[in-house]
């Protein structure tokens, strides 16, 4: 007969509790059973665990060498329940995002705060990424999870909308055409311009925009960065047109928000890759996305 699980068992209650009587209590079972089970153990090991004597039991040192083993083993095994147990939970793990820069400055900080509060032992990587560099890492399934300025999945790919909405134009706080509540093309004849680097494809809108209404513009300053079209707006050197989210990032800080009668559109979706291994994470860490909107949105709603 092989040494079974049940005789490790009784000998590290026996071993743990310090009496035969104190280990029968903590499994449940009955003195006589403990005995039975630890004599068996000697039987099948070839060796003593303990010295009898007086009615007490006292380890030798083959036992305390076995005990030192079996505890080792407990904790291992304590170590592989506890960590089944947090990937059933999804506690932890690894999710990888990769987004828009000016999205890792305005969107993404907030839903990460939600999702880590969620899921505190998860790790998370963000990649910002420019276009075309990011649909083209999508696509390749580098990540587990995509913020893009679409409405259409890169290949390979499914795409959840998550925001539709418009472009709004940042001005320096105090300027003169904060006193009107929606700016139009005349508006900006004359204006110090802030604007984003030739080949930006809003770049390429605003400018047609324009062009259409006839309006002549001041181009002060090019950039390729919303985020740095903000700050060179907070420095007043211009006014300038960026998405909504990284308007709020800044709004409030030098820098005011207004809204266009001109309609220049801005979507979001969160792309899935197709071919990589699905994880729930995923879709926990894109709830995180939508609910975080309304909250860097409510800035400029009613602008």
């Amino acid at each position: 007969m092989p040494v079974g699980h049940r005789h490790i068992e009784v000998f590290h209650a026996v071993m743990r509790a310090g009496s035969v009587t104190a280990a029968a209590l903590a499994l449940h079972t009955s003195q006589p059973t403990v005995s039975r089970e630890l004599a068996r153990l000697e039987l099948l090991l070839g060796f003593a665990l303990f010295e009898r004597g007086r009615g007490r039991l006292r380890p030798t040192a083959r036992g305390l060498a076995l005990y030192a083993e079996v505890e080792r083993a407990e904790v291992g095994l304590a170590r592989i329940l506890a960590r089944a147990e947090r990937l059933a939970r999804f506690a932890e793990g690894q999710l990888t995002v990769a987004c828009l820069p000016a999205l890792a400055h305005a969107l993404l900080p907030g839903a990460c705060r939600r999702f880590l509060a969620r899921h505190p032992d998860v790790g998370l990587s963000l990649e910002p990424l420019e276009s075309p560099l990011l649909e083209e890492a999508l696509t390749a399934q580098r990540h587990d999870l995509g913020v893009v300025e679409h409405e259409r999945a890169p290949l390979a790919t499914r795409l959840q909308p998550l925001l539709a909405d418009e472009e709004v134009c940042v001005l320096p706080a105090g300027h003169a055409l904060l006193r009107h509540a929606r700016l139009e093309p005349a508006h900006f004849a004359d204006q110090r311009f802030v604007s984003l680097a030739p080949g930006d494809p809003y770049r390429s809108q605003v400018d047609a925009l324009f062009q259409h209404h006839g309006v002549r513009r001041r181009m002060a300053l090019e950039t390729s960065s919303a985020v740095s079209l903000c700050r060179l707006v907070q420095q007043g050197l211009g006014v300038g047109i960026v998405n909504p989210l990284t308007a709020h990032a800044f709004a409030g800080q030098g820098l005011a928000v207004r809204r266009l009668t001109i309609h220049i559109p801005f979507r979001l979706g969160i792309v899935f890759p197709e071919h990589r291994p699905a994880t729930p994470l995923a879709q926990d860490f894109a709830d995180a996305l939508v609910a975080e909107l309304p909250v860097l949105l409510a800035a400029t709603a009613n602008v």
